[in-house]
């Protein structure tokens, strides 16, 4: 990949690269870190990317990927509390900060399809093509997650 065509890609893509990371992680150096592995793998990549939609599902499907296998390694360790991510202003308000904490007291199975959905635009089937799940799975777990979601923020 030519050095300038990377730069433009990396620029635009970081932030995401970034949020689907910490989406998993729920710690913003482990996310970091997802985001120079991600970037990596799309340098040394020899992929002839077609249109920018291509781009972006690829990126997010490595960064999906990647998160995954780092969260099934052995010594891997989840010590960081949902009290420590809020300490972490992402690039919200405060209301949607608040919120976010809400989504990511979820399952991951509800918590990255209501944040892909949500929070980047996606719709269902592009969800389901990124996820590998078939398109009513994915409506189906949007739905019980806001459900669980409205019952949350009764709560609060």
């Amino acid at each position: 990949m030519k050095e300038t065509k990377f730069i433009c890609i990396a620029t635009q893509y970081k932030d995401t690269i970034y949020r689907v990371a910490f989406n998993y992680f729920k710690n913003p150096h482990d996310a970091e870190d997802a985001v120079q592995d991600v970037l990596l793998k799309l340098y040394t990549s020899k992929k002839d990317f077609e249109s920018d939609d291509y781009i972006r599902n690829w990126i997010i499907r490595i960064t999906i990927n990647h998160c995954k296998n780092i969260l099934r390694m052995p010594w891997r360790r989840r010590n960081i509390t949902l009290d420590d991510v809020t300490e972490y202003n992402l690039v919200y308000t405060e209301s949607e900060n608040e919120l976010l904490t809400e989504v990511l007291q979820l399952s991951e199975k509800y918590r990255l399809i209501i944040y892909l959905f949500y929070y980047e635009g996606y719709s269902a089937k592009e969800i389901a093509e990124l996820l590998h799940l078939s398109e009513s799975v994915v409506t189906t777990r949007l739905s019980r997650g806001r459900r669980q979601l409205k019952l949350k923020l009764r709560e609060v």
